[in-house]
Formats: C-alpha cells, structure tokens, sequence
C-alpha cells in the first residue's frame, strides 16, 4: 500500500486534487485542431488514442545558495499573481514501496521584479528525503500542473564546503527532466565521504576524498562491497592527509575485483565504525553517471583461478555514488 505524507513550510497542507480523465472529443472538434494522430485514431477506433499531454505550467528560474537552501521565481498573468494561496509543491517519486512524500511552498511577489513576479523559498533548513522531486505550480481550484525549467543559478554549488557543525549534509540540484519538466535531486548524508580526483592505472585506481563529519583515523579503511553475491569485501587502507584528518588517499588495485561485475566503494573512517558511501554530490551536476566518464584498464587476474580476461573502470551510479565495473573482453 502507498502512502503519502506532506510538509509545509506554513501552517496550512495542500491536499491536491485527482486529476481529470480524458473527455472523448468529436472528430470535427480534432480536424479544427490539426492533431493529426488525434484524427486518425477517431477515423479507426481500433486504434488506441494517444494520451493528451498535461497542461504545464510556467517556467521557474532557480537560484541556489551555498548553505543548501533554493530560490524558484516565475511569473503568472496578473489574474492569477494576484490570487491568494499561490504556492509550489514539491512531490517525491514514489519508492519501490511505493511511499511518497510532499513539501508546500508559498509563493509571494518579488516587489523589485517585473509585475506578476512570484518567489518560493526552499530554506536549507526543510529536509528533503533523498530521491527526485517534482515541482508543480498549485493555484486555487486548478491541479497540479508541472513547471518548466529556466534558468539556473547554481554558481554557490561549485566546490561547495559544508560547514563540520552541522548535523547533517542537504544536497539540492535542480534540472530539467527528459521531458523537459523541473525537477531537484536531493541528497541528505552525513557523515558524507566526497570523492575527489580519480586516477586510472593498469593495476587500479587511486582515490583522493574529502570526508565531512568526522575524522579519519589511522585505521581508516577503503572497502569495495559486491553489489550482488555472498563475496566479502576488498578492504584497503585509506592515509589521513592535511592536519585535520579530513582528507584521504586510498588505492584499490583491480584484481581482486575480477569476480564480480558491479563493486560499491565505501569510507570505514575508524575501526568499528559505520562505513561512509563514497560519492560526488557537492557541485552542480546532478546526473554524472554520462558526463564523468574514465577510461577501462585490462586486469590480470590470477591464472590460476580460470577467469576470463576482463576489464575494470570507476563510473558514477545514478545516485552519484562512486563505483567500479568489471566487463569481460572478447
């Protein structure tokens, strides 16, 4: 079962109302449209009709700051910016459980910026859930309707450093979606184990990070963790660098890898504590796993052990976390 829950910024919740089915349209009314498809699919009803596109709303220009927080500016038609109890909503993707969750934020008039102006802030203190959210503009008696990305400030994002006070790390991207809608990433971690540089070799990689949240200490340890399978881990050490222990190098050599096809790279900062997933999120790229690319290395495993000849290269999975994969080559 799926369930919902929602967060607002003010004192009031927006239950958004179901949107409406498809109303049959006459032939004529299609010809007058031009919608080709449309047509034919009335002409021949054994066809299935395509569905109508949801309305969209307006574009939103967002701003981000180095704190974590977003600012979304758009502009209505002056009937509808002057209407009360205007907002954004920002929806979660539902989960494989199927859970999703809402956050509402007013929007207010920008009174330094063109008529019809309209501002929500998104404060670095709401914490979103990791995942993707989509953002709709909410008018009094109209559904959601989805925005539309505009132009993007996230120059406060680039080699973002947060701050060792805080409790925990909120990370906001926004983007456009394939389907050109707005939507932000959002990433919520700490301790968080940014990587770095990466450089390849033919026996492995070297990793240069940056840990947040905590120190790295002598026993710190590197661990590449089979995504599939009962294998146990390939543990290397991690050097602390800099005089507060919060950066490291590590390497991790290829062989050990060949087993498996998919590895996940974790930070254990100390014996005995909890390992850190290694990731890239504070800058503003939201999608790396097509814009980082690296080079694969021939591995050579033990002859001994039958394997096939194979070939390794560190990627970025579609959450930003830092991994290995390993191909056969034929």
């Amino acid at each position: 079962m799926s369930s919902s829950t929602t967060e607002t910024v003010t004192t009031e919740t927006l239950v958004p109302k179901p949107a409406r089915e498809a109303a049959s349209v006459p032939l004529r009314a299609l010809s007058t449209a031009g919608d080709e498809k449309q047509r034919r699919a009335a002409e021949n009803p054994g066809e299935p009709v395509p569905p109508k596109p949801a309305q969209r709303g307006p574009a939103a220009d967002c701003t981000a700051d180095s704190a974590g927080g977003l600012t979304f500016d758009l502009r209505l038609p002056a009937a509808e910016a002057q209407g009360e109890d205007a907002g954004l909503l920002l929806r979660r993707r539902p989960g494989p459980s199927g859970e999703t969750e809402e956050v509402r934020l007013p929007l207010t008039p920008v009174q330094e910026a063109e008529p019809g102006t309209l501002r929500a802030a998104l404060p670095s203190t709401v914490r979103l859930t990791e995942g993707r959210w989509n953002v709709f503009l909410v008018l009094p008696g109209c559904p959601p309707r989805r925005l539309a990305p505009g132009v993007n400030d996230l120059r406060s994002l680039v080699d973002r450093v947060p701050h060792e006070s805080l409790g925990w790390l909120g990370v906001r991207i926004p983007y456009a979606t394939k389907h050109g809608n707005l939507s932000v990433r959002a990433w919520m971690r700490w301790p968080h184990a940014e990587a770095g540089a990466l450089r390849v070799s033919d026996g492995g990689l070297t990793l240069h990070g940056r840990l947040y949240g905590a120190q790295v200490a002598e026993t710190a340890r590197l661990e590449a963790w089979p995504r599939r399978g009962d294998d146990a881990p390939v543990v290397m050490e991690a050097a602390a660098e800099g005089a507060g222990r919060r950066e490291f190098d590590a390497v991790l050599p290829y062989p050990p890898l060949a087993g498996n096809r998919l590895w996940d790279l974790w930070l254990r900062p100390a014996e005995g504590a909890e390992a850190v997933r290694v990731a890239r999120i504070l800058d503003d790229v939201p999608d790396k796993k097509r814009i980082f690319t690296y080079p694969a290395q021939a591995v050579d495993p033990d002859p001994s052990a039958g394997r096939p000849a194979v070939t390794a290269k560190p990627y970025y999975t579609l959450n930003n976390d830092l991994a290995i994969r390993v191909d056969r080559t034929h």
